[in-house]
């Protein structure tokens, strides 16, 4: 009987175990057709102030772009609209957005907003969601497209409130023509839920625009403002010395964690041409360095000088701060490299690393690496910024461009493109509009370095021919399952423009680098070109006397001509605060006509040129006249055109002056 009834419990347990097994497997099933938690705008706005957050992986969403670009390759990405809009409906509407699905818009950018209005279709193609003029919407005062999440600067407008649907999103616009603009979105899962769009907003989607606006607009932003887990914080100081060929460890950890922030000081040690500093930081046992750069270059500094202040990176008051989260598994190592150069001085320096022991969660979370890149990329190439295999998702962009030629930055004509999982799923409109600007060498466009939160131009310059920008991505981090590959071109077409590009590319991934480009490898000296040219466009200048100026686009110089017209003895300063120091030749590129005054170029009450005539019968273009010497100081760094005129020759035409460095 025993052997019999064990027999008995024994069928019982294997019946027992077989059903629990079914029930089990039934339970996965049935969980795999579920919908996975709702998105909601909360979560979508919180990444845009819960910076811990951005090691996470998003698996299985699709980033892309709509934009305008020229897709027959030309630079006709929307001057005359061909290729702004989808379709045009039978009321001769546009519609330039139409995507089926579950997802989330999260930027509209224009360089070229109208009083046209916006219909949004979420959901339903019948009514819209929205109407808005299309313009207010980055005015930034209209709910709830408000700033900063939305704004107008650098020539550019921008929206970054996220525009939730569950089935489809549309856009019509109300217009005959549209011009320039990109709209990038995201697809989710397809068995996701999502709380589609709506201008009434929940107290707690309200609490998380006023997070993002503190967050954003705070003067002076600590680690303290991005980590949730403070109580956890830990922090190592150093004070040191670093002299010319060392190398310095800042930060060892033998367990794993995560560096939360980098501040380093006096940030002006890491200014100059020579751009010798290097950062090194290593995870785990990783045979090569997640991040080998330039300081310089790693903090956002344009072609030797501070510049960048933007959420997470960047330097203000002398001090450089990094405040993007790092993961790690088992160890991490910072170093410093100080390369040797002829004059190099030992420098004095303060460093402070922010970290926890909350090791990397690998399934979740990627590590963070920064691919550094600096190239005169060949005719028909275009510069690439990163070329990455793995799972992960890019997260940002530090870019300085120098162009080659003396002349307008026609060179950032280039559009970037974005490559995901071997389909290229976005395309720009041009370099300045990658990084939310817009119209390079106008006045208050991009004509100058300005930091916003997310975006910014590092710098520009005419004279030296150079420009710069940078970009993060949180809400609208571009993920990849395989690879990701990303490039911006130089010229308009056919990358066929001389340039050299430097670019930091920050990424998360779960693979490490096979190969990267060391400082050491190429040189980092700053180019400064020769020859500089002077576009009235942009040009610093104060009038003395009786001057009116109009400017026009008359030749092909590459910007625009200055007329003047004069009334007796008048004169026009020229600023060279930029211009460094040295001693130049003068060139002028300027019109002879029937109407030409006379003209002598001085610096302070010292004459530098004779008297020059611009009077000639009929009209002529002088490219290149060389007018005389001149010197730059740190103490005199102006020259000034003075006027002579008679009855009837009260003019002057300007295209642009060209300096040229002597050796």
């Amino acid at each position: 009987m025993k052997s019999f009834s064990a027999g008995i419990k024994y069928l019982v347990v294997v019946f027992i175990v077989s059903l629990y097994m079914i029930f089990i497997a039934h339970a996965q099933h049935s969980d795999n057709l579920k919908p996975n938690k709702q998105v909601t705008l909360w979560d979508e706005l919180s990444a845009l102030y819960n910076i811990s957050g951005l090691p996470v992986y998003r698996p299985n969403t699709f980033s892309a772009q709509v934009s305008t670009y020229d897709t027959l390759g030309g630079n006709e990405d929307g001057f005359n609209g061909q290729y702004s809009f989808i379709r045009r409906n039978a009321d001769s509407t546009l519609v330039i957005f139409d995507m089926k699905g579950n997802g989330v818009i999260n930027r509209i950018w224009t360089p070229t907003p109208t009083d046209d209005s916006l219909d949004f279709y979420i959901d339903d193609i019948i009514k819209p969601a929205l109407t808005i003029k299309y313009r207010d919407l980055f005015s930034g005062k209209i709910f709830p497209f408000v700033s900063p999440l939305c704004g107008s600067q650098l020539g550019g407008n921008f929206c970054y409130f996220p525009i939730l649907f569950q089935q489809r999103c549309m856009i019509v616009a109300r217009a005959k023509k549209m011009q320039f603009h990109q709209i990038q979105y995201r697809l989710f899962e397809k068995n996701t839920k999502v709380k589609s769009f709506s201008t009434s907003l929940a107290d707690g989607e309200k609490n998380a625009l006023n997070r993002i606006s503190e967050l954003w607009n705070k003067e002076n932003r600590t680690i303290k403002d991005f980590l949730s887990e403070a109580s956890l914080l830990k922090t190592d100081s150093v004070s040191f010395e670093l002299k010319p060929g060392d190398t310095r460890n800042i930060f060892s950890l033998q367990e794993g964690g995560k560096v939360a922030g980098i501040e380093l000081s006096p940030a002006a040690a890491f200014e100059g041409l020579m751009n010798n500093i290097d950062i090194r930081i290593y995870w785990d046992d990783e045979k090569l360095p997640a991040i080998y750069c330039p300081v310089a270059d790693f903090f956002g500094y344009a072609f030797g000088k501070r510049s960048m202040q933007s959420l997470m990176l960047g330097s203000k008051a002398d001090m450089d701060y990094c405040y993007i989260p790092m993961p790690f598994d088992k160890k991490a190592t910072i170093e410093l490299i100080y390369r040797k150069y002829s004059g190099s001085e030992p420098l004095q320096l303060n460093a402070k690393i922010h970290y926890t022991t909350q090791k990397r969660n690998a399934g979740a979370e990627g590590k963070l690496y920064a691919c550094w890149m600096k190239e005169k990329p060949a005719a028909g190439k275009p510069h690439v910024f990163l070329g990455a295999q793995g799972k992960g998702h890019y997260v940002g962009t530090v870019l300085q461009a120098q162009g080659l030629r003396p002349g307008m930055t026609y060179f950032f004509e280039g559009d970037d493109s974005t490559v995901i999982d071997g389909q290229q799923r976005l395309h720009g409109t041009g370099s300045e509009d990658y990084f939310n600007g817009g119209w390079y060498a106008l006045l208050d466009c991009w004509d100058s370095r300005m930091s916003l939160p997310i975006h910014g131009a590092l710098d520009y310059s005419l004279p030296f021919c150079r420009t710069g920008g940078y970009r993060f991505y949180l809400s609208d981090k571009l993920s990849f399952e395989k690879n990701i590959y990303q490039s911006i071109e130089h010229g308009p077409a056919n990358n066929n423009i001389p340039a050299e590009y430097t670019s930091v590319s920050f990424y998360y991934s779960d693979s490490a680098p096979k190969n990267i480009l060391s400082p050491a490898d190429v040189s980092t000296e700053i180019y400064i070109p020769d020859t500089l040219m002077i576009y009235p466009q942009l040009m610093e200048y104060t009038i003395d006397g009786a001057a009116s100026i109009k400017l026009d686009w008359v030749y092909p110089t590459g910007g625009e001509s200055c007329a003047f017209t004069i009334n007796g003895e008048s004169e026009v300063r020229i600023s060279l605060k930029d211009i460094l120091p040295g001693n130049y030749k003068l060139f002028l590129d300027y019109e002879r006509n029937k109407e030409g005054c006379n003209f002598s170029v001085w610096q302070r009450q010292s004459q530098k040129s004779e008297w020059i005539s611009s009077s000639l019968i009929g009209k002529k273009r002088i490219e290149q006249q060389y007018v005389c010497d001149i010197k730059v100081t740190d103490l005199i760094n102006t020259f000034t055109i003075k006027f002579k005129t008679e009855k009837n020759n009260k003019n002057f035409f300007l295209n642009r002056f060209i300096l040229v460095k002597r050796k």
